[in-house]
């Protein structure tokens, strides 16, 4: 009995505590836990992992979690390759692989899932999931590692595969299968793994629909001097990427492609664009106008060029049209701190689709100051001026400047402000322009360039001076 009376007023107590606490107080729900942030654990492979003398044609996983699958076509890189694709299914905590290949005796074989297996809740990513069996009484255990850059820039990417043939003829990027496949990290490099005592052709490239050969001149590519003998110490192998240069053809079937009819055929105004900055003129460049569509006819004859508010007549200048067909270029010795104008006649040029101005027109604008502008002297150390050097200069990743180096010194005393990254073309061919390689038949490999680390900060009114070791 004294249980019941004690419960009854410890019940009205509580009930008298909460109705108070509600007055006064934000109802906060209950929380549901930390996120789960764990990748899937396999917790049984069948056959085991690194299992010898595989005479079967199907494994199994299983997780301690239910688990999906993603983009298995893409992410899934059995080593060597086989004729033909495994088919993998999945199905709440089990992933199951069906070899469709007969498997070559005496051979090591490795399935990488790399970024494909993920739990279904929270979609944690198993990273560079790898399975490794053998057909044999060992499993090869050599490996050979490197790294690719882009030769043309110096900076990896991530996107290109790097492969492994055995066969020596240069057609064999083109016309076959590699024996090995592995993807590069977010610096260029890689590693094959579980390797045998073999001989092997080293390539990377860029693989366009999935089909692992070096399909076309613009696809990036890469190829190593000369052949690896896997052993159980190998020297790290760097290879250098490049990507011929767009031809001729393919810039006029790009211009041709845009040269469409405006949507609107009431629209009879003609678009185009200058490169002015906030209505004012770069003192060392040239004046840009950049149409929409291709010019058609262009004379040069009905634009004339002025300066100051009498429109005192310019007497040194000239329009021309650029190989584009999309752009006119007006080239003068600008002075600072003037106000130029440009007279366009009506009739100065037709685009492919027609259209005119509608009626004569003045464009007008400033140059800016000498003071706009800072002094830069960069003191290079550590270049070697017998590979004819060629200091380029970037600007949201475009060459803005190239330079080439007599000695390790550059100074300019007006530089446009901004920030700018900088790095060193080494011209082989001293023709002014980074050149690619061409492989079949030559392997003549792409000149390099060396990016230089450190960016630098050009002020207006300031002598900006660095020094830079390569």
């Amino acid at each position: 009995m004294k249980r019941i009376i004690f419960f009854l007023l410890s019940t009205l107590l509580i009930t008298k505590i909460i109705v108070l606490c509600t007055g006064c107080a934000n109802i906060v729900p209950p929380q549901g836990g930390a996120r789960d942030s764990l990748p899937p654990i396999l917790e049984k492979a069948d056959p085991g992992d690194s299992s010898k003398n595989f005479k079967g044609n199907r494994i199994t996983f299983t997780f301690d979690e239910f688990i999906d699958v993603q983009s298995i076509q893409e992410n899934l890189m059995v080593s060597p390759l086989p004729n033909e694709t495994p088919i993998v299914d999945y199905k709440l905590k089990t992933v199951t692989v069906k070899l469709k290949d007969t498997l070559e005796q005496n051979t090591t074989y490795t399935l990488n899932f790399r970024d494909a297996v993920r739990d279904v809740n929270e979609g944690n990513i198993y990273k560079n999931f790898t399975y490794t069996f053998s057909t044999g009484a060992y499993i090869d255990s050599l490996q050979l590692a490197g790294k690719v850059i882009l030769a043309e820039t110096g900076k990896p990417d991530s996107t290109l595969i790097v492969i492994l043939h055995t066969s020596n003829d240069d057609s064999a990027v083109q016309k076959e299968k590699p024996r090995y496949i592995t993807h590069l990290d977010s610096r260029g490099y890689f590693v094959f793994k579980n390797l045998p005592a073999k001989t092997f052709y080293i390539y990377a490239l860029k693989d366009e629909g999935n089909t692992r050969r070096y399909m076309n001149t613009r696809q990036l590519f890469a190829f190593a001097d000369k052949p690896v003998s896997i052993s159980a110490k190998n020297d790290s192998v760097t290879l250098y990427a490049y990507a011929a240069k767009k031809d001729k053809l393919a810039t006029a079937a790009n211009q041709a492609s845009g040269n469409k009819p405006a949507t609107n055929p009431a629209d009879r105004r003609l678009r185009f664009t200058s490169n002015l900055d906030n209505k004012q003129q770069d003192l060392l460049g040239n004046f840009i106008f950049t149409f929409e569509q291709a010019i058609k006819t262009f004379d040069s004859s009905k634009l004339t060029l002025f300066t100051d508010s009498l429109f005192t007549p310019v007497k040194d200048y000239n329009f021309s049209k650029d190989s584009t067909n999309r752009k006119i270029v007006l080239k003068t010795i600008w002075k600072e701190n003037t106000q130029y104008h440009i007279i366009l006649d009506k009739d100065f040029v037709e685009d492919s689709t027609g259209k005119k101005l509608l009626k004569t027109d003045t464009l007008s604008f400033t140059t800016k100051k000498k003071a706009d502008y800072g002094i830069l002297k960069l003191k290079i150390r550590n270049l070697d001026l017998s590979k004819n050097p060629i200091l380029q200069i970037l600007a949201a990743g475009n060459i803005i400047r190239s330079v080439p180096m007599s000695n390790n010194e550059f100074a300019d005393n007006m530089f446009p402000p901004g920030e700018y990254e900088l790095q060193i073309l080494f011209d082989e061919n001293k023709n002014g322009q980074w050149d690619p390689g061409d492989f079949f038949g030559k392997h003549k490999q792409p000149e390099l360039v060396k990016p230089i680390q450190r960016k630098i900060v050009v002020r207006p009114v300031w002598q900006n001076e660095f020094e830079i070791a390569l």
